[in-house]
């Protein structure tokens, strides 16, 4: 059989696409390959459950567009599918005068982006949330959490009830393209279709490379660990709380989330990975570990961060160090209210000269497209991540 469209990955951005697809092509062929034995596995799976509202994206950028429809888009998906959500909302709190100075900033940046935020006193901060202390804070209203997880299995149904066909635990070896068709060769045979999307996030590069394009990116492994709350203190907060982040600095702090079953989680840290897909104690890849050592942007990334990786890397081996971020805006927590909790893996593409790639990138073939960088909020954004594809894509082959 010859499929129309091949899409690799089955995260939430490859199965909203596979989805949209096919109910936008209802007599194509849509095939979605994914190598491990259910969907959503790895960054999906792993993510804080946070439907972003789109305060910290740049006006204009495919951040901040993707963003504020995609939390809209979200919301709307899961009151269709019977998913529970809950409309959160989210504490941006200064804890000094720097943070206010950059809060004013990051204010007038959601306006810009026309969100439903609140500039709010310290005063009103403690008594909306009496446990967390801060000078001010800017209140995103529409801020929500979800289990993504649930979401992609939603959509991987409605996919499968469009005609969409998936093969689980299938991975990717090579791929040869011609000019009338995209092979796919495979650990369970070899697939042919006309055109191939590749949604394939901790492994974009390495797909891309398959197809012959030469990247001027890889991607880098970052290590997100989280502790959660003990139960007795699940209740110390009723919104998410975020620090003021670091416009230098490229993550954005340590947080405490309450998620979508209770559970309040404290982070995430972001530490060098050894391992693409390292969400254990011991995470080593040899081969993951020799890319990062043969290509440039690794060295160049890492020496201008050398600082803030060494201290990212005390506060990942020393407890109190971690504890003390945290209590900068809630300073009653303790050791032991920490437990731990599992780890994510942030897919992060980094250009030769060091530069991280803070939007969405794209590459193509004749007969393929590329989603190389899916950054956060892709999940939060899924759904017009995936129409723009789609449209990319119709357009392409048209």
């Amino acid at each position: 059989m010859v499929y129309d469209y091949i899409i690799i990955g089955g995260g939430i951005v490859g199965t909203s696409t596979a989805w949209q697809l096919q109910r936008r092509k209802p007599a194509a062929k849509v095939l979605l390959l994914e190598k491990e034995n259910r969907l959503g596995t790895h960054q999906t799976g792993h993510n804080s459950g946070v439907i972003h509202a789109g305060v910290y994206y740049a006006p204009g950028s495919l951040k901040a567009r993707f963003c504020k429809a995609g939390a809209e888009a979200t919301v709307s998906f899961c009151r269709e599918n019977e998913i529970p959500f809950e409309n959160s909302g989210k504490l941006l709190v200064a804890t000094n005068g720097v943070e206010m100075q950059r809060m004013a900033g990051l204010y007038d940046r959601c306006v810009e982006n026309k969100l439903d935020v609140e500039m709010i006193s310290g005063a009103k901060l403690s008594e909306m949330e009496p446990e967390i202390a801060g000078l001010g804070a800017i209140h995103s209203k529409s801020t929500s959490i979800v289990d993504f997880g649930r979401v992609c299995s939603a959509m991987g149904e409605r996919f499968a009830d469009a005609g969409g066909e998936t093969h689980f635990s299938t991975e990717v070896r090579d791929i040869r393209e011609t000019s009338k068709e995209v092979a796919v060769e495979t650990n369970r045979g070899d697939f042919c279709g006309r055109s191939l999307i590749a949604c394939s996030g901790l492994m974009a590069d390495r797909i891309a490379r398959m197809t012959g394009i030469e990247v001027d990116f890889q991607v880098i492994p970052y290590r997100g660990e989280y502790y959660a709350l003990t139960e007795e203190k699940r209740n110390i907060v009723k919104h998410l709380i975020y620090p003021i982040p670091d416009p230098d600095l490229p993550f954005l702090g340590v947080h405490l989330t309450r998620m979508i079953d209770g559970t309040v989680t404290v982070g995430p840290n972001a530490v060098q990975g050894w391992k693409r897909e390292g969400y254990g104690k011991v995470n080593i890849c040899m081969r993951d570990i020799w890319e990062m050592a043969r290509f440039p942007g690794f060295w160049a990334v890492s020496a201008s961060n050398f600082l803030t990786g060494m201290r990212e890397l005390k506060d990942s081996v020393w407890k109190p160090g971690y504890l003390s971020r945290v209590r900068k805006y809630c300073p009653q927590l303790t050791l032991a209210d920490l437990k731990p909790y599992k780890a994510g893996v942030r897919a992060q593409a980094v250009l030769r000269d060091g530069t991280l790639v803070h939007d969405f990138l794209f590459a193509e073939t004749a007969r393929s497209l590329h989603v190389c960088n899916a950054p956060s909020p892709a999940a939060t954004s899924a759904i017009p991540i995936g129409n723009f594809i789609c449209e990319r894509l119709l357009s392409k082959f048209s």
